[in-house]
């Protein structure tokens, strides 16, 4: 009898329909509840929130259920999920007994238990947790793009010449010197913070003098306070007084010791690479960005716990997007950034440098075809992306494609003007598109020609601004609950926004105190890069934990400072459907109307 129990039991757990209702019925009424493992006392992990936990598989939120598995994972917690059994095993047996006699009845009901308990309940609840760990990795993944795409859509402080100042206490702090196309030019090593102040503020103003700074970068990993402070102090006698801008350095390190940094910079520090490419970042985040993986940039949300094959394809797509959107210099770009753009492999993007290096400057696109393995084709797919500042031809400095300029040109001379000679101040409203339609080009093409005209060279993306940390509060020994903040976002997340507020640990805006409104999803409300005013609602010294609130700022309107510009630029660069393929389809080539 137990043998046949085995085999009918086997029968029932290996029936598709019925797996099919138990994996639903788990997802429906499914619970997640969790456990901290006794070895670990209240208050020393960072899971406390689940050491008595449970929630309903249908409210869970994707970063929850990341933290538990990673948790559980880490065996510090003991993960379960459970569904309605009951439910469950109504359903198998009302679908599988027909008898009516009491023994027979009896002896299915047990095997069905067995098949339940023994064959499905396992390898069913497993493969419920991995596909909402898929979904939660879609998620995280959604999010993590999203910030970077803020990020590297980061207004630009402009390229002038710049010191990058990577702080530090006993070591020293790494300054450099770099021109206004991102060249170095200088490196010294000043103590301002080990008693030999005087000294290091004559070498700093020094070296603002001789190369004219204009920007100062600060890193804002150690010291970065204290050295903000002292650099404060030195160009209060400088005039003109250069713009000071606390930068985040997230990566920098890793960039520093790359190949890409070794071969750019190979007799340099380490950490003079770090400190060029602080500078370098607030010059023009996206071009720097760039030459660090995505995934090191630190904006993202259980990002090791995510499929990492799905979350570098959309990464890369996103960096992709960006750097289409806002276009590349032909002249100063380096060669990570130029093999983002469409068409340009990395053995073309070498090439690209190799023939600049040789050749001098670009004067203008057809140059292009000059280029080692750069063919037509490649040509037509890059060309609209490629600026080129103060060419032969100031077509060259828009996204409109050469085999558009024709029609451009005509448009130009129906105005008198004369393109060779310049685009700006150009009025161009009220103009009869239609005229100009042909059977190679449309009118979605002439309206992105005539956007394109108005606005020659013009960056989309917003007016740089930053934050202004408060003097004397620069440890989280500082705070007090009730102080009024500014602060800068760094990370935005499923459940809040984390700011940096200046003390080397980043508060957490939670959901709930973002507006005085209901938000399902944060990055409606918020973006990395924004900078918002914040007060202290809870201080955690122990675990490095603050708690910050939006919603209590400014009479309880919790209005983030106002970038419009920066977020429409966001939505407009990469939608969520193929957003390259968007701008490919607006500036490479033209439409043939139908």
């Amino acid at each position: 009898m137990q043998g046949a129990s085995d085999i009918l039991a086997e029968g029932v757990a290996e029936q598709s329909d019925l797996r099919a209702y138990v994996r639903q019925t788990l997802l429906k009424t499914g619970v997640f509840s969790s456990k901290i493992k006794p070895d670990y006392p209240e208050g020393s992990t960072k899971y406390e929130m689940y050491r008595k936990y449970e929630c309903a598989i249908a409210k869970l939120a994707p970063h929850n259920l990341l933290a538990l598995l990673r948790g559980d994972k880490e065996g510090i917690l003991k993960v379960n999920l459970t569904g309605d059994e009951d439910q469950i095993l109504d359903h198998l047996e009302t679908s599988q007994i027909r008898t009516k006699q009491a023994k027979v009845r009896q002896f299915y009901q047990t095997l069905i238990k067995d098949a339940f308990s023994r064959l499905m309940k396992n390898s069913l609840t497993n493969e419920v947790i991995a596909e909402k760990k898929t979904w939660a990795d879609g998620e995280s993944i959604d999010t993590f793009a999203v910030n970077i795409k803020n990020l590297l859509l980061a207004a630009p402080a402009g390229m002038k010449p710049t010191l990058g100042v990577d702080p530090g206490f006993r070591t020293g702090c790494k300054v450099a010197a770099i021109d206004g196309t991102g060249k170095f030019l200088e490196y010294k090593a000043i103590f301002p913070h080990t008693g030999k102040q005087e000294s290091a503020a004559k070498i700093l103003s020094e070296m603002i003098s001789r190369h004219n700074i204009q920007l100062i970068a600060i890193g804002n990993g150690t010291a970065s306070r204290e050295t903000d402070a002292f650099v404060a102090e030195v160009i209060k006698g400088v005039d003109p007084k250069p713009i000071k801008v606390m930068v985040n350095e997230s990566g920098a390190s890793i960039y520093s010791a790359s190949e890409v940094a070794i071969a750019e910079f190979p007799d340099l520090d380490i950490t003079v690479r770090g400190a060029i490419s602080i500078a370098r970042r607030l010059q023009d985040p996206l071009a720097e960005l760039v030459k660090i993986e995505p995934k090191s940039i630190g904006v993202g949300q259980y990002q090791h716990d995510v499929d990492q094959k799905q979350l570098k394809q959309k990464l890369d797509a996103t960096v992709e997007s960006c750097v289409n959107y806002v276009g590349v210099d032909l002249n100063i770009a380096s060669r990570e950034l130029l093999t983002y753009v469409s068409g340009v492999s990395s053995a073309i993007a070498n090439n690209i440098v190799a023939y600049r290096n040789e050749n001098g400057a670009f004067n203008n696109r057809r140059q292009l075809l000059k280029v080692a393995k750069l063919g037509p084709k490649a040509y037509e797919q890059c060309a609209g992306f490629l600026r080129i500042r103060d060419g032969k031809n100031p077509l060259d400095n828009t996204a409109v494609h050469p085999e558009s300029y024709d029609i451009a040109t005509t448009i130009l001379k129906d105005k008198g003007v004369d393109g060779k000679k310049g685009l700006s101040d150009l009025n161009l409203e009220n103009l009869e598109l239609q005229r100009y339609v042909t059977d190679a080009v449309g009118l979605p093409t002439l309206r992105d020609i005539v956007e394109e005209l108005e606005k020659p060279g013009r960056d989309p993306r917003a007016e740089f601004t930053y934050a202004s940390f408060q003097e004397g509060v620069n440890e989280i020994s500082d705070l007090k609950e009730g102080m009024v903040l500014e602060g800068v976002i760094t990370n935005v997340a499923n459940f809040g926004a984390f700011v940096d507020i200046g003390v080397h640990q980043d508060g957490l805006v939670h959901i709930s105190q973002l507006v005085n409104r209901f938000v399902k999803d944060p990055k409606e409300v918020v973006q990395v890069g924004q900078v918002v005013k914040v007060k202290v609602m809870e201080i955690n010294k122990e675990l490095k934990r603050i708690g910050l609130s939006m919603k209590a700022v400014d009479g309880g309107a919790g209005k983030a400072a106002p970038r419009p510009s920066k977020k429409q630029a966001v939505e407009k660069a990469a939608p969520k459907s193929a957003s390259l393929a968007d701008l490919q389809a607006k500036f490479s080539r033209p439409k043939r109307r139908k």
